[in-house]
């Protein structure tokens, strides 16, 4: 079919049935579906009311709830048996025992004990294993029993200790050979019976031979060995677990009472003993670890294991240096002997072994280092006691320069070999590439924290400790200013030689305060040094205001030595800022921003000291405004301009303060002239800015005020000369058909007006007669209301003339 013909037959097509009938049908069948559904959700909430109203009689009756098992109730009921039968046999044996003879003794505990531990074979057979546990703890407890008449009718003459050593180890030989029969090694019960029973025997023999405590101790040990033995080689988890505790138990009170021994120690014989029980806990410790390391169980456990044993070692080594050497070198010997650890490092040992030892040796270390720690705070934290009592004398030597306030400790000066045997193990034994920084910087630190103590410590000359804290700051800040190229992860050698250097610097400023002389000396060395280290660019960021500040306190040292008031002292501060502000010109990058705030931290300085003396007072803070009027120049400082004015204003309202000046517009005018002309200027360069931004602030500085003056002001020379001024500003406001000046004028013009006229208006209500009053204001009403239309349009007219004012 040609294509034209296709075209027009589908043009000529039409709907069957027509769009509008179509429409009809479908609005009929919706209408019909939401009539249906209306219906459907009626029904709908009628069956659910009926269904409620009948649930509560519908509802089934809850079931109790079970709150226990019949496995549970089982063994609570079976153990409740055995603790009443081994009751009944305790009884038997301690109340009922002697109404019966020897044989029918015998007789009736030897069938009683066989039943009971005959009963739990039968019962295994028969697949009761709870009641055969009873039964099997029932005879345990017979067999104790056994035990206890054996000894009040055989051996009733025998040492109780004695008997009950024999009795605890026949008991755990009994019931172990018990549990291992064939018949019975189902319970669970006997083997670890048997093993909580072999924790006595040694004790108790060690008690019954003798009542040397390290007989005791020894026995404690070989307890704590046969338990770490069973711990290891035992596959019974239950055996297993009694043997970990018993060891655990056992080494603890042994090991304790081992370094009590130690410590108590008389004599090298003593202590060689006490040492020997050590070494014996090191080595069930470490042997036990070295056990789980080759087997690959346990390696947290015998890092801890090893831990405990070395420690064992340098307490029994300690022990023995302490005993023949004096006691100041206590802890030196005992450091001694936990660095001798570290020698295990270099061993075939596994791993976890070495590395037990190793944080034995840190731990070791450590309490070293905390044992020097009062001497190094006292030395580092002492001389801040003379910022109270500056140049109150030259103390006798180092040592009374630190206890100004806080007395020397009662400590051996021996204590401080163990920061530098510490920095001497850290910078050459730790090599691992990831320690190795951190490790020199811990050094460097220590050593740093000895050198600064080692003066005080050696009671040297005063003179010898401030000269060596003076010198330890140049050689820590040439250390930051040629620094080495290693790297650090920790902290760069660069950055802790300064860090280094600022803190000794502070010692060293404090600790001369003792002496005038000291104090001048010091004060301008260390400015040297750390300006001298600011041309380096990399510390100028601390190092510059650090000299400024040094400086500040230098130039305060030197108004102090020359007798000046602290008001003329501040002339020499002055000097400070105006060097950081030039400074922070001349740097960039990162310094710039310290050196600012350190120079603004020294000009408050200055006008904290003149801050008693007025005249004095409003010198420096034009001073300071000059300064910062100065720094904003720059481009990048802007807005420091702002500053600048407000020091300027505040220089002068204190000069007229000093010179008595009441007039509060002595006190706004210099506001509000500057104010009016940089508003002026604003508004030629910026066209578009409201006359509220240029004038507003300027105009209210000395119209505000005055008009509160004036408005208590007795007298008229105020007010009109505040009239005339605000009639003037009006006018120029109108005139230049701007909006601030001409609104504030006006009200200020207003309310002036107001005040003069007030006293006559006071004198006409008294004068007036009562209905007056009322009467004008009838009559205000009626006028205003006649004229509402025409007042409504000339408000308009005003608003309209305000709105077109910039």
């Amino acid at each position: 079919m040609p294509y034209d013909v296709t075209r027009t037959t589908l043009r000529a097509m039409t709907h069957v049935p027509p769009p509008a009938e179509e429409l009809r049908l479908l609005d009929a069948e919706l209408w019909r579906l939401d009539a249906r559904r209306t219906q459907l959700l009626t029904r709908r909430a009628w069956l659910l009311t009926v269904l409620q109203s009948q649930a509560p009689s519908a509802a089934p009756p809850a079931q109790p709830r079970r709150e226990t098992t019949a496995p549970r109730v089982q063994n609570v009921l079976l153990l409740l048996g055995g603790v009443l039968l081994t009751i009944a046999a305790m009884v038997f044996t301690l109340v009922s025992w002697g109404h019966l003879g020897i044989t029918g003794r015998a007789l009736v505990l030897g069938v009683l004990t066989l039943a009971v531990l005959t009963a739990p074979v039968a019962l295994l057979r028969r697949g009761l294993r709870s009641t055969a546990e009873s039964m099997a703890g029932l005879g345990l407890a017979l067999t104790a029993l056994d035990a206890y008449a054996l000894h009040e009718t055989v051996f009733p003459g025998a040492d109780g200790a004695a008997f009950a050593a024999s009795a605890t180890a026949a008991l755990a030989a009994l019931w172990t050979a018990y549990g291992s029969l064939p018949t019975a090694s189902d319970l669970r019960l006997p083997l670890p019976a048997a093993m909580a029973m072999a924790q006595l025997p040694w004790f108790l023999a060690a008690v019954a031979v003798s009542t040397d405590p390290y007989i005791i101790t020894a026995a404690l040990l070989v307890t704590a060995a046969f338990d770490t033995i069973v711990a290891l080689r035992s596959t019974a988890k239950a055996v297993r677990l009694v043997a970990v505790l018993g060891a655990y138990g056992a080494g603890a009170w042994g090991a304790l009472a081992a370094g009590l021994l130690s410590w108590d120690a008389a004599g090298p014989s003593a202590a060689a003993r006490a040492a020997a029980l050590l070494t014996l806990a090191a080595a069930i410790a470490v042997g036990s670890a070295w056990w789980r390391a080759k087997s690959g169980t346990g390696t947290v456990a015998a890092v801890g294991n090893t831990l405990a044993g070395g420690l064992f070692l340098v307490a029994g080594a300690g022990g023995l240096l302490r005993a023949a050497l004096p006691g100041a070198w206590t802890v030196p010997g005992y450091l001694i002997c936990g660095v001798a650890l570290l020698a295990a490092l270099r061993s075939g040992l596994p791993e976890p072994v070495r590395r037990g030892l190793a944080h034995a040796s840190a731990a070791v270390q450590a309490i070293a280092l905390t044992c020097a720690l009062p001497l190094i705070a006292v030395a580092l934290l002492g001389p801040l006691g003379w910022a109270d009592r500056p140049w109150s004398g030259v103390p006798s030597d180092a040592r009374a320069a630190v206890a100004v306030h806080t007395p020397w400790p009662p400590y051996p000066t021996q204590l401080l070999l163990a920061p530098l045997l510490v920095a001497a193990v850290l910078a050459l034994l730790v090599r691992t590439e990831s320690w190795r920084p951190a490790a020199l910087n811990t050094a460097a630190v220590l050593a740093w924290a000895t050198l600064m103590t080692l003066p005080a410590a050696l009671q040297l000359p005063y003179a010898v400790a401030l000269s060596a804290q003076t010198v330890t700051t140049a050689a820590a800040l040439a250390a930051a200013v040629f620094p080495s190229r290693a790297t650090s992860a920790f902290l760069r050698p660069a950055v802790l030689a300064l860090v280094l250097a600022v803190g000794t610097s502070l010692s060293a400023a404090f600790l001369s305060l003792a002496s005038q002389p000291a104090t001048l000396t010091v004060l301008s060395l260390l400015t040297a040094f750390f300006a001298a280290a600011s041309l380096c660019s990399r510390l100028a960021p601390l190092t510059a205001p650090t000299a400024l500040g040094y400086a500040a306190a230098l130039a305060c040292a030197i108004g102090a030595a020359a007798g000046w008031q602290p008001q003329h002292t501040a002339l020499l501060v002055l000097p400070v800022p105006v060097a950081a502000a030039l400074l922070a010109a001349r740097v960039t990058g990162r310094a710039t921003l310290p050196v600012e705030l350190t120079g603004a931290a020294t000009a408050l300085l200055a006008v904290g000291l003149a801050i008693t003396d007025p005249p004095m007072l409003a010198l420096v803070l034009a001073l300071c405004a000059v300064i910062a009027a100065g720094v904003a120049v720059r481009p990048d400082r802007r807005p420091v301009g702002y500053a600048a004015a407000v020091l300027f204003l505040l220089a002068t309202w204190v000069r007229l303060a000093a010179w008595d000046v009441g007039t509060v517009e002595a006190y706004t005018i210099p506001v509000t002239v500057p104010a009016l002309c940089v508003g002026a200027w604003r508004r030629r360069r910026d066209r578009l800015t409201s006359s509220w931004t240029a004038y507003g602030p300027g105009l209210a500085a000395t119209l505000l005020p005055s008009l509160a003056a004036a408005w208590d002001d007795p007298h008229w020379t105020r007010p009109l000369l505040l009239g005339t001024a605000a009639l003037t500003v009006t006018l120029l406001g109108a005139r230049q058909r701007l909006q601030a000046p001409l609104l504030l004028g006006g009200s200020v013009l207003a309310l002036d007006a107001l005040h003069e006229l007030a006293p006559y208006l006071a004198q006409l209500t008294g004068a007036l007669p009562r209905w007056a009053p009322f009467a004008l204001a009838g009559a205000l009403l009626l006028a205003l209301g006649s004229t509402y239309e025409r007042r409504i349009r000339d408000v308009r007219r005003v608003r309209d003339v305000l709105t077109n004012m910039h």
